[in-house]
C-alpha cells in the first residue's frame, strides 16, 4: 500500500464511518479495487483512531459534560447500549472475521442497510430526549450496533435507525449514535492493538499509515458535523438509494462480471 492508497482508504474510512453507508463495506470494496489483499492491522487500528479523534472533537461539549459529571443518565444509557454490542462482538468474532475475509456477503448487506434506513425514515419523528429514553431503548440501539459489525452493514445507519424506531428525537438520535460509537471504536482498537502485540509488535507506523490516519480524522470531522445537521433537518432516505445501487453493482460483479470479486 502506497501513500496515495493510504490517503484514499483513510478518507473513505473517515467519511463512511459516520455516513449511513458502511465504512467497513467500502473499505473491503476498495481493497478489492486496489488489489490490496489485506491492509495491515496497524493501518486498520490507526484509521479508526483517526475517526475516534474526529467524533471526540465534534462532540467535545457533550463528552466534557460526561467527564465532569460521570454518574448521570446519559452515562448509564451509553453503558446499556455498549453492553449488547460487546456481547455480540465477542460471541460472533470468528464469524464476522470470516465475512470480512471473503467479502461474499457485501451486496446483500448493502441492501439490508438500505431497507432498514427506509423503514426507519417512514416512521414519524420521535420526541424522546435523554430523560424519556429508557435503558431498553439504549439496549435496542446497542443490538443494532452489534449487528453492524458485519462488513457492509452501516453502524451509523443502523444505530440512528434504531433510535428513530424507538421514537428518539432526531438530533438526540444522531448524537447518541455518535457517542455510542466512541466505546465501540475504542474497544475495537484496544483488541486490535492486543493482537498486534501478541504477534510481536512487528508492524511499524509507516508513511501510508500516518497519511491514512490524518485523512480519516479530517474526513470524519466533517462527516459527523454533516450528519448531525442532516438528521436535524431531514433524513437518510437518499443514502438508502445509494447503498441499493452499490449493492446491485457488487452483486452483478460477484455473480456475472467478476472484475473485482
Amino acid at each position: 500500500m502506497n501513500i496515495i492508497q493510504g490517503i484514499i482508504l483513510g478518507l473513505i474510512q473517515g467519511l463512511t464511518e459516520f455516513l449511513p453507508i458502511s465504512s467497513s463495506g467500502h473499505l473491503v470494496l476498495f481493497q478489492k479495487i486496489f488489489a490490496i489483499e489485506e491492509p495491515t492491522l496497524m493501518f486498520d487500528t490507526m484509521v479508526h483512531v483517526g475517526t475516534l479523534a474526529a467524533v471526540v472533537t465534534v462532540l467535545w461539549k457533550e463528552i466534557s459534560a460526561l467527564l465532569k459529571k460521570p454518574f448521570q443518565r446519559l452515562t448509564w444509557l451509553l453503558i446499556a447500549g455498549t453492553i449488547p454490542t460487546g456481547i455480540i462482538g465477542i460471541m460472533f468474532k470468528d464469524y464476522f472475521e470470516a465475512m470480512f475475509q471473503s467479502g461474499s456477503t457485501l451486496g446483500y448487506e448493502f441492501f439490508a442497510t438500505g431497507i432498514i434506513i427506509l423503514f426507519a425514515e417512514r416512521l414519524n419523528s420521535g420526541r424522546k430526549k435523554i430523560e424519556e429514553t429508557s435503558f431498553a431503548d439504549a439496549a435496542f440501539i446497542g443490538i443494532m450496533q452489534g449487528a453492524a459489525i458485519m462488513p457492509a452493514v452501516s453502524r451509523s445507519g443502523l444505530t440512528i435507525s434504531g433510535a428513530l424506531m424507538r421514537n428518539l428525537d432526531r438530533e438526540f438520535a444522531a448524537k447518541f449514535s455518535f457517542l455510542l460509537s466512541i466505546p465501540a471504536i475504542l474497544g475495537a482498537a484496544v483488541f486490535q492493538m492486543k493482537d498486534i502485540l501478541e504477534t510481536g509488535g512487528a508492524e511499524i507506523i509507516t508513511a501510508p499509515i500516518v497519511a491514512g490516519t490524518i485523512a480519516a480524522a479530517a474526513a470524519g470531522y466533517f462527516s459527523v458535523r454533516f450528519m448531525i445537521a442532516l438528521i436535524k433537518k431531514g433524513g437518510m432516505k437518499n443514502f438508502s438509494y445509494y447503498v441499493f445501487a452499490l449493492g446491485t453493482l457488487v452483486l452483478i460483479d460477484q455473480y456475472i462480471t467478476h472484475f473485482f470479486f
